[in-house]
């Protein structure tokens, strides 16, 4: 079985595929878009907040970590099945862009969209 593209090229993921089992920053459709979180702290403040919340959250494995991105692996509970997350920090900007996506099947019944909510929510509450 193919992994999923993975990664940043020039600031950019890659295009969620025609699924509705992703969710995006950067998607231009309605379908798999989301706005990306902003901050007003530094770098590496907003960096260890996305990481305590985290960490914070069952079935997580942090894969990659670069000074401005992150790649998490999610298991859900009783298929174990993988959504992989990435998180883009874009300090020009001060916003967190993300993708979320589901790496086997066709519909996630909205859970990765359920889930980046959550993170945007926890990240902008402070808890």
């Amino acid at each position: 079985m193919t992994k999923k593209p993975i990664g940043i090229t020039n600031g950019k993921f890659h295009p969620c595929p025609k699924s509705p089992n992703c969710v995006s920053t950067q998607s231009t459709d309605e379908r798999h878009k989301m706005e990306p979180i902003k901050y007003n702290t530094s770098l590496e403040e907003a960096k260890s907040e996305i990481l305590r919340i985290i960490n914070s959250l069952k079935r997580t494995r942090i894969k990659t970590e670069t000074e401005n991105y992150i790649h998490i692996e999610f298991r859900t509970l009783v298929f174990r099945f993988v959504d992989d997350v990435e998180f883009y920090f874009d300090d020009s900007e001060k916003i967190i862009h993300f993708r979320s996506a589901a790496r086997l099947g066709y519909s996630d019944l909205g859970v990765n969209r359920k889930r980046m909510e959550n993170i945007t929510k926890l990240f902008l509450s402070g808890n």
